[in-house]
């Protein structure tokens, strides 16, 4: 991401205590509660959901919507915020995990407050006499966590709009901290990338709105533009004559998945042991949607879906794998639908296939969903779907004869999902 063009907007995290040994009575008085760990979200959300709260300012009923669409560039909506964990320690160890490493999912909550912030940053024309639009988080494509984040060194986290569409936007993040050898290219700082899209509906009528016009002004900035235009495209396809010839052709590796499946369902006694029925891989979280989740808009707030998501990938991946987990990449999320306060929500997960090209470095694909369950009218809804790749930590240092198991589908349905999903990942 081009950041030496013009300097962008640095959100600040009220700074806490940098030694436990701090705390006394006198400092807590007029200290926020939001910066306590274990109380709704982290001071770095709550930073920048009162940034975007001073962009999106409230209006009347009778407000009309912007009359007329702006250009605007990348630096202009360029945002960063600062972990100050070498000086902070109230909010180091509320990140930190049980290996001294940054919380992945603390992360993702932050990832897509930032990103929302960036969307309204652009999607502003600074006229309280406009009503402001209504983004929400459509998906999120390719979260890949390049090097591992160490929870006690400082670390930034940082995005610009990189793509415009009618109503749609694509935000490119990155999360940097220097490396412990104190490389010199601003690339060996870069451990975490991630590219959110959001839509935009009028406030009002809900309706699909435009959104302020794009102009990529460096070399990298008309790149980034190229490469999410090319994925833009991409999603087109996949909704159309793509997914057609996929159909058409997948009736023979739909029989090779289901081959070891039907020994397990038939002859259970001479099913290879190095396999596993994908069924025998799920697991499923379960809770009750409460206030203290919502978002800026009295909606669940979507980093709050990823983080719990994540949580019960990661354990999923644990139980399966027999080490612990070492988190790769976010492969896609989708949000097709809002989740409220008081909804019953549940997470459903299970491994879809493993990747044991490389013995010393086997891939691990879980899928959670979200269901909106409905008792009362005997319902359940999909509304968010997940994808996450872990590998396991120091598997190099085991004994021989240590394997991650394959994955296989009894039922034609599991095996088109697992089909679907190898697709979408070779894209």
């Amino acid at each position: 991401m081009d950041t030496s063009s013009k300097e962008m907007t640095v959100i600040p995290v009220v700074s806490t205590l940098s030694s436990p040994f701090e705390v006394n009575a006198s400092s807590l008085i007029g200290k926020p509660i939001c910066l306590w760990p274990g109380t709704y979200h982290s001071p770095v959300t709550n930073a920048l959901w009162e940034a975007r709260s001073n962009i999106d300012l409230t209006y009347a009923d009778n407000v009309p919507a912007q009359s007329e669409l702006l250009t605007k560039t990348p630096s202009e909506s360029r945002t960063s915020i600062d972990y100050n964990f070498s000086t902070d320690y109230v909010l180091r160890e509320e990140y930190r995990d049980p290996w001294n490493g940054v919380r992945i999912g603390k992360l993702l909550e932050d990832l897509d407050a930032l990103a929302g912030t960036i969307s309204v940053k652009h999607c502003s024309d600074e006229n309280i006499m406009s009503r402001p639009l209504l983004l929400v988080t459509a998906s999120v494509d390719k979260m890949v966590l390049r090097k591992s984040l160490n929870v006690d060194a400082d670390l930034r986290m940082a995005g610009a709009v990189t793509w415009v569409g009618r109503s749609s936007i694509e935000i490119q993040l990155e999360v940097s901290q220097p490396p412990p050898d104190g490389g010199s290219q601003a690339s060996d700082a870069v451990a975490f990338t991630a590219n959110f899209t959001f839509v935009a509906r009028d406030s009002k009528t809900g309706e699909s709105a435009p959104v302020n016009r794009l102009l990529p002004e460096s070399e990298q900035e008309k790149m980034l533009w190229e490469e999410a235009d090319a994925r833009d495209r991409t999603r087109r396809m996949k909704r159309g004559e793509k997914q057609r010839e996929i159909e058409n052709t997948e009736d023979e590796r739909l029989r090779d998945l289901l081959a070891e499946g039907m020994i397990f369902h038939d002859l259970p006694a001479l099913a290879n042991r190095d396999n596993i029925l994908l069924r025998d891989t799920c697991h499923e979280y379960s809770l009750i949607c409460q206030p203290q989740q919502r978002n800026t808009h009295g909606r669940i707030f979507g980093g709050f879906l990823m983080h719990k998501a994540f949580e019960l990938a990661y354990s999923t991946a644990y139980a399966f794998a027999g080490l612990v987990p070492c988190f790769t990449e976010v492969e896609h999320v989708d949000f097709l639908r809002p989740v409220d306060v008081g909804d019953f929500l549940r997470f459903k997960s299970c491994v879809l296939y493993t990747e044991l090209d490389n013995p010393l470095q086997p891939l691990i694909n879980i899928e959670v969903v979200a269901h909106v369950t409905r008792p009362e009218l005997r319902t359940s809804e999909v509304s968010n779907s997940f994808h996450f790749t872990f590998s396991v930590r120091n598997l190099h240092t085991l004994e021989n004869g240590f394997s991650v198991r394959s994955v296989v589908p009894a039922t034609e349905e599991e095996a088109r999902k697992i089909l679907k999903r190898m697709d979408a990942n070779k894209s």
